[in-house]
């Protein structure tokens, strides 16, 4: 078999391992949400602020 595979014989070896990956799944989750969360903060920003251009961009000549 290929040496550098390691599968613990001892199956309580992995629960660090599962616990660990469900740390960063998580984390990346809430970062997710706060990007989200932060871009449509931006974007009623940006409408607010640009209002009057995207209204004269947007009317048919």
């Amino acid at each position: 078999m290929m040496p550098f595979l390691y599968f613990p014989e001892d199956k309580s070896e992995y629960i660090p391992a599962i616990f660990m990956l469900a740390i960063i799944i998580i984390a990346a989750g809430v970062a997710l949400y706060f990007f989200y969360k932060n871009s449509k903060k931006q974007e009623k920003k940006f409408d607010l602020e640009y209002k009057n251009q995207l209204e004269k961009q947007n009317k048919p000549n």
